[in-house]
């Protein structure tokens, strides 16, 4: 008994702790206390927060009336440890389904410089030369680092991935049974006739009040222009198309149906006239 009210009182004081944190400080505290508890689980073998029943894919695609060969869309969420993957369907992407990270390194904001640590943020494109079946972290896909976007401000980096494994340096982890899902999803994609598969990586959920959170970081501002993009693919659940202008990133609707094509170092012709 005098143990569990101990325990009862330690528990009591983090969580007045925690109200009296900033909500980047919160945040900080929640995304190592993910990373431990994520690490623990794996390494006993448990199932991650959130886990899909990777059982049966055929019946889980038939429920939302999506079929394999589908052309594929992925969306990152670092603070939410998520990895969406969307499907085509009737002319624009659906939702198919929302993978628990097993981790990723570094904080929140883009990767900066070979060997920060970081895992980056930012629309990648992802062809199928991309993929490795070898990998030494089971299967694994190059997000294409470093973009136009990137190289424009003059970022450096290699070999930053979506893998297996449940270990990261500057990549996104996931385990093993998730890639294999994700992988086979996206060659069919290939097979079927997709060319680029564009995959968006955020910080967090790009909401009002979340980046309201973070108006004072130094990424506030490249954090606001990704979210013009998120804006555009959630108005029109296709990939926007995206330009490097003057060194920021500018996005149109996509047409239908586009795949999430290349990043292009160009001004639009109409973002060159404002």
């Amino acid at each position: 008994m005098i143990a569990l009210v101990a325990i009862a009182g330690v528990v009591a004081f983090l969580a007045g702790d925690w109200l009296r944190l900033s909500p980047r400080e919160a945040d900080e505290r929640r995304i190592a206390f993910e990373r431990t508890e994520r690490s623990w689980r794996a390494g006993l073998g448990l199932t991650l927060p959130g886990a899909l029943d990777l059982a049966d894919l055929q019946n889980r695609l038939a429920e939302h009336n999506l079929t394999e060969g589908a052309p594929v869309l992925i969306r990152i969420f670092k603070r939410e440890f998520e990895l969406e993957l969307w499907l085509a369907r009737e002319g624009a992407f659906h939702h198919f389904a929302t993978y628990p990270i097993c981790t990723w390194s570094g904080r929140l904001g883009p990767k900066l410089k070979t060997g920060d640590a970081q895992s980056p943020e930012g629309f990648y494109t992802v062809t199928r030369d991309a993929l490795n079946p070898n990998s030494r972290w089971h299967r694994s896909f190059n997000l294409g680092f470093p973009n136009a976007y990137d190289r424009a401000h003059g970022r450096t980096g290699s070999f930053l991935m979506v893998h297996g494994g449940c270990a990261s340096v500057g990549c996104f982890a996931m385990t093993d049974r998730q890639i294999d899902e994700i992988w086979k999803l996206i060659n069919a994609a290939y097979d079927k006739g997709q060319t680029h598969i564009q995959v968006q990586a955020y910080p967090f959920r790009m909401t009002s009040e979340r980046l309201a959170g973070y108006q004072d970081h130094p990424d506030a501002a490249f954090w606001r222009d990704l979210r013009k993009g998120n804006d555009v693919f959630e108005a029109t659940r296709l990939p926007p198309q995206v330009n490097v202008c003057k060194g920021r990133y500018v996005f149109a609707p996509g047409a239908a149906f586009a795949q999430g094509g290349p990043i292009l170092e160009r001004c639009p012709q109409a973002s060159a006239r404002n």
